[in-house]
Protein backbone atom coordinates (compact mmCIF):
# COMPACT_ATOMS: atom_id res chain seq x y z
CA UNK A 1 0.00 0.00 0.00
CA UNK A 2 1.35 3.04 -0.95
CA UNK A 3 1.78 5.90 1.57
CA UNK A 4 -0.45 8.31 0.64
CA UNK A 5 -3.37 5.84 0.95
CA UNK A 6 -1.93 4.64 3.89
CA UNK A 7 -2.35 8.19 5.60
CA UNK A 8 -5.69 8.30 3.91
CA UNK A 9 -6.87 5.60 6.09
CA UNK A 10 -5.15 6.65 9.29
CA UNK A 11 -7.39 10.26 8.79
CA UNK A 12 -10.38 8.27 7.67
CA UNK A 13 -9.96 5.94 10.97
CA UNK A 14 -9.09 9.13 13.61
CA UNK A 15 -12.30 11.26 11.83
CA UNK A 16 -14.74 8.36 12.29
CA UNK A 17 -13.83 7.43 16.01
CA UNK A 18 -12.73 10.72 17.19
CA UNK A 19 -9.40 8.64 18.37
CA UNK A 20 -7.41 5.43 17.19
CA UNK A 21 -4.28 3.29 18.60
CA UNK A 22 -0.76 2.85 16.61
CA UNK A 23 -1.22 -0.81 17.34
CA UNK A 24 -4.69 -1.02 15.86
CA UNK A 25 -3.75 0.75 12.52
CA UNK A 26 -0.57 -1.44 12.52
CA UNK A 27 -3.03 -4.59 12.42
CA UNK A 28 -5.63 -3.13 9.85
CA UNK A 29 -2.76 -1.79 7.61
CA UNK A 30 -0.63 -4.59 8.08
CA UNK A 31 2.28 -2.45 8.03
CA UNK A 32 4.99 -2.22 11.40
CA UNK A 33 3.93 0.11 14.21
CA UNK A 34 7.41 1.77 13.06
CA UNK A 35 5.81 2.76 9.59
CA UNK A 36 2.50 3.87 10.97
CA UNK A 37 3.78 6.05 14.14
CA UNK A 38 6.04 7.57 11.25
CA UNK A 39 2.85 8.34 8.76
CA UNK A 40 0.86 9.59 12.30
CA UNK A 41 4.27 11.94 12.95
CA UNK A 42 3.61 13.13 9.04
CA UNK A 43 0.04 14.05 9.18
CA UNK A 44 0.56 15.69 12.83
CA UNK A 45 3.18 18.05 11.29
CA UNK A 46 0.63 18.93 8.44
CA UNK A 47 -1.80 19.58 11.31
CA UNK A 48 -4.12 16.55 10.51
CA UNK A 49 -4.79 15.39 13.29
CA UNK A 50 -2.68 15.31 16.97
CA UNK A 51 -0.85 12.90 18.12
CA UNK A 52 -1.02 11.43 21.42
CA UNK A 53 0.77 8.82 23.43
CA UNK A 54 -0.03 5.11 21.85
CA UNK A 55 -2.10 6.64 18.91
CA UNK A 56 -3.69 10.15 17.34
CA UNK A 57 -6.85 12.36 18.09
CA UNK A 58 -8.48 14.53 15.78
CA UNK A 59 -8.97 18.16 16.27
CA UNK A 60 -12.66 17.68 16.13
CA UNK A 61 -12.34 15.55 18.87
CA UNK A 62 -10.70 17.79 20.97
CA UNK A 63 -12.98 21.29 19.68
CA UNK A 64 -16.70 21.63 18.46
CA UNK A 65 -16.64 25.60 17.52
CA UNK A 66 -19.37 25.85 15.64
CA UNK A 67 -17.46 28.61 13.20
CA UNK A 68 -15.31 25.54 12.06
CA UNK A 69 -17.22 23.15 10.81
CA UNK A 70 -14.77 20.31 11.09
CA UNK A 71 -17.81 17.51 12.42
CA UNK A 72 -16.83 14.15 9.97
CA UNK A 73 -19.78 12.74 8.19
CA UNK A 74 -21.53 15.39 10.07
CA UNK A 75 -24.84 14.97 7.03
CA UNK A 76 -25.33 11.62 8.73
CA UNK A 77 -25.41 12.72 12.00
CA UNK A 78 -28.12 15.00 11.77
CA UNK A 79 -29.61 12.89 10.14
CA UNK A 80 -29.69 10.88 13.73
CA UNK A 81 -29.93 13.84 16.01
CA UNK A 82 -33.04 14.50 13.99
CA UNK A 83 -34.01 10.83 14.73
CA UNK A 84 -33.33 11.03 17.97
CA UNK A 85 -35.05 14.37 19.01
CA UNK A 86 -38.05 12.21 18.39
CA UNK A 87 -37.42 10.14 21.43
CA UNK A 88 -37.97 13.13 23.30
CA UNK A 89 -40.63 14.63 25.63
CA UNK A 90 -41.68 17.44 27.76
CA UNK A 91 -40.54 16.74 31.60
CA UNK A 92 -37.89 13.94 30.79
CA UNK A 93 -35.15 13.60 32.83
CA UNK A 94 -32.52 12.32 30.61
CA UNK A 95 -28.32 11.32 30.36
CA UNK A 96 -26.67 12.29 27.51
CA UNK A 97 -23.05 10.85 26.74
CA UNK A 98 -20.61 13.25 24.48
CA UNK A 99 -19.17 13.02 20.84
CA UNK A 100 -19.81 14.96 18.00
CA UNK A 101 -23.24 13.13 17.47
CA UNK A 102 -25.08 14.00 20.99
CA UNK A 103 -23.88 17.16 20.42
CA UNK A 104 -25.83 17.87 17.14
CA UNK A 105 -28.83 16.07 19.13
CA UNK A 106 -28.18 18.75 21.53
CA UNK A 107 -28.13 21.32 19.05
CA UNK A 108 -31.25 20.12 17.92
CA UNK A 109 -33.82 19.86 20.90
CA UNK A 110 -36.76 22.50 20.48
CA UNK A 111 -35.78 25.42 22.64
CA UNK A 112 -38.97 25.44 24.08
CA UNK A 113 -38.59 21.50 25.23
CA UNK A 114 -38.57 21.60 29.26
CA UNK A 115 -36.09 18.67 29.89
CA UNK A 116 -33.32 17.88 32.45
CA UNK A 117 -30.62 16.86 31.28
CA UNK A 118 -27.35 14.71 33.14
CA UNK A 119 -23.85 14.60 31.39
CA UNK A 120 -20.89 14.19 32.40
CA UNK A 121 -19.69 15.98 28.95
CA UNK A 122 -18.53 19.33 29.20
CA UNK A 123 -19.01 20.07 25.45
CA UNK A 124 -22.66 18.54 25.44
CA UNK A 125 -23.27 20.16 28.70
CA UNK A 126 -22.21 24.07 27.05
CA UNK A 127 -24.21 23.19 24.32
CA UNK A 128 -27.03 22.49 26.15
CA UNK A 129 -26.97 26.02 28.33
CA UNK A 130 -28.20 27.31 25.02
CA UNK A 131 -31.55 25.95 25.52
CA UNK A 132 -33.81 27.77 28.20
CA UNK A 133 -35.74 25.14 29.37
CA UNK A 134 -32.96 22.54 29.63
CA UNK A 135 -32.17 22.18 33.20
CA UNK A 136 -28.22 21.04 32.61
CA UNK A 137 -26.57 19.05 35.23
CA UNK A 138 -23.05 18.61 34.89
CA UNK A 139 -21.86 15.48 36.36
CA UNK A 140 -18.36 16.58 37.29
CA UNK A 141 -14.76 14.92 38.30
CA UNK A 142 -11.84 14.34 36.72
CA UNK A 143 -12.05 15.81 33.23
CA UNK A 144 -10.21 13.61 30.58
CA UNK A 145 -8.17 16.55 28.57
CA UNK A 146 -9.01 15.21 25.18
CA UNK A 147 -12.54 14.65 25.11
CA UNK A 148 -13.44 17.10 27.94
CA UNK A 149 -15.53 13.91 29.65
CA UNK A 150 -15.59 13.41 33.48
CA UNK A 151 -14.60 9.70 34.75
CA UNK A 152 -13.85 8.64 38.02
CA UNK A 153 -15.88 7.30 41.11
CA UNK A 154 -17.24 10.62 41.64
CA UNK A 155 -19.17 10.06 38.61
CA UNK A 156 -20.19 6.47 39.08
CA UNK A 157 -21.13 7.43 42.29
CA UNK A 158 -23.58 10.05 41.33
CA UNK A 159 -25.08 7.75 38.58
CA UNK A 160 -25.59 5.31 40.80
CA UNK A 161 -28.62 7.42 42.47
CA UNK A 162 -30.02 8.42 39.25
CA UNK A 163 -32.96 6.40 37.32
CA UNK A 164 -33.57 8.39 34.63
CA UNK A 165 -35.84 8.31 31.70
CA UNK A 166 -33.76 7.76 28.89
CA UNK A 167 -29.87 7.19 28.09
CA UNK A 168 -28.61 8.53 24.92
CA UNK A 169 -25.10 7.20 24.26
CA UNK A 170 -23.01 7.84 21.65
CA UNK A 171 -20.73 5.17 20.05
CA UNK A 172 -16.50 4.34 19.17
CA UNK A 173 -17.74 0.52 17.94
CA UNK A 174 -20.70 -1.60 17.63
CA UNK A 175 -21.07 -4.79 16.57
CA UNK A 176 -24.17 -7.25 16.87
CA UNK A 177 -21.76 -10.43 18.38
CA UNK A 178 -19.37 -8.20 20.91
CA UNK A 179 -21.33 -5.23 21.32
CA UNK A 180 -20.90 -1.85 22.36
CA UNK A 181 -17.18 -1.30 22.81
CA UNK A 182 -14.23 1.51 23.68
CA UNK A 183 -10.83 1.17 24.23
CA UNK A 184 -10.56 3.73 27.10
CA UNK A 185 -11.33 1.86 30.87
CA UNK A 186 -12.24 4.99 32.23
CA UNK A 187 -14.93 5.54 30.09
CA UNK A 188 -16.77 2.18 30.15
CA UNK A 189 -17.15 2.93 33.98
CA UNK A 190 -18.89 5.91 33.41
CA UNK A 191 -20.90 4.52 30.25
CA UNK A 192 -21.95 1.45 32.37
CA UNK A 193 -22.88 3.40 34.88
CA UNK A 194 -25.15 5.58 32.68
CA UNK A 195 -26.76 2.11 31.53
CA UNK A 196 -27.68 1.03 34.70
CA UNK A 197 -29.22 4.15 35.60
CA UNK A 198 -31.96 4.33 32.65
CA UNK A 199 -35.33 3.02 32.04
CA UNK A 200 -34.38 3.04 28.54
CA UNK A 201 -31.03 3.19 26.51
CA UNK A 202 -30.79 4.53 23.23
CA UNK A 203 -27.45 3.73 20.96
CA UNK A 204 -26.24 6.41 18.53
CA UNK A 205 -24.28 5.45 15.44
CA UNK A 206 -23.36 6.39 11.97
CA UNK A 207 -23.01 3.27 10.08
CA UNK A 208 -19.93 3.45 8.88
CA UNK A 209 -19.15 2.45 12.31
CA UNK A 210 -21.15 -0.71 12.41
CA UNK A 211 -19.07 -4.16 12.79
CA UNK A 212 -16.03 -3.17 14.33
CA UNK A 213 -14.64 -3.88 17.40
CA UNK A 214 -12.64 -2.40 20.45
CA UNK A 215 -10.79 -4.35 23.27
CA UNK A 216 -13.31 -3.42 26.09
CA UNK A 217 -16.81 -4.38 26.15
CA UNK A 218 -19.16 -1.36 27.60
CA UNK A 219 -22.28 -3.52 27.00
CA UNK A 220 -24.29 -6.13 25.48
CA UNK A 221 -27.03 -5.27 22.44
CA UNK A 222 -29.23 -7.04 25.17
CA UNK A 223 -28.73 -3.64 27.48
CA UNK A 224 -29.98 -1.29 24.65
CA UNK A 225 -33.55 -0.37 24.01
CA UNK A 226 -32.63 1.29 20.31
CA UNK A 227 -30.68 1.53 17.92
CA UNK A 228 -30.75 5.22 15.82
CA UNK A 229 -28.49 5.33 12.25
CA UNK A 230 -28.70 7.40 9.86
CA UNK A 231 -30.19 4.32 7.83
CA UNK A 232 -33.33 3.45 6.83
CA UNK A 233 -34.65 0.69 9.41
CA UNK A 234 -34.73 -1.75 6.51
CA UNK A 235 -31.60 -1.74 5.05
CA UNK A 236 -29.26 -4.70 4.71
CA UNK A 237 -26.75 -3.41 6.95
CA UNK A 238 -28.63 -3.60 10.16
CA UNK A 239 -29.54 -7.21 9.16
CA UNK A 240 -27.76 -9.00 12.15
CA UNK A 241 -28.90 -6.62 15.00
CA UNK A 242 -32.27 -7.96 13.60
CA UNK A 243 -32.64 -10.53 16.22
CA UNK A 244 -32.17 -8.64 19.08
CA UNK A 245 -34.59 -6.96 21.21
CA UNK A 246 -33.88 -3.48 20.23
CA UNK A 247 -35.98 -0.52 18.23
CA UNK A 248 -34.14 0.27 14.73
CA UNK A 249 -34.89 3.67 13.55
Amino acid sequence: MLKEERQKFILDQVHLHHRVLLNDLSDSLNVSIDTVRRDVKELAKQKKLKKVHGGATSFGFMNFRKEEGNVYLQSKKIAIAEKTVSLLSEGQVILMSGGTTNMEVAKMIPKKLALTVFTPSLHVAMELLELPEVEVIFLGGKLLHDAKFAVGGTVVNSLSHLRVDLCILGTGYLDAEFGLTEFDWEVIQVKQAMIRAAKKVAILTVSDKLHSVQKYKTCDLSAVDVLVTELNPQDELLDSFRPFNLQLI
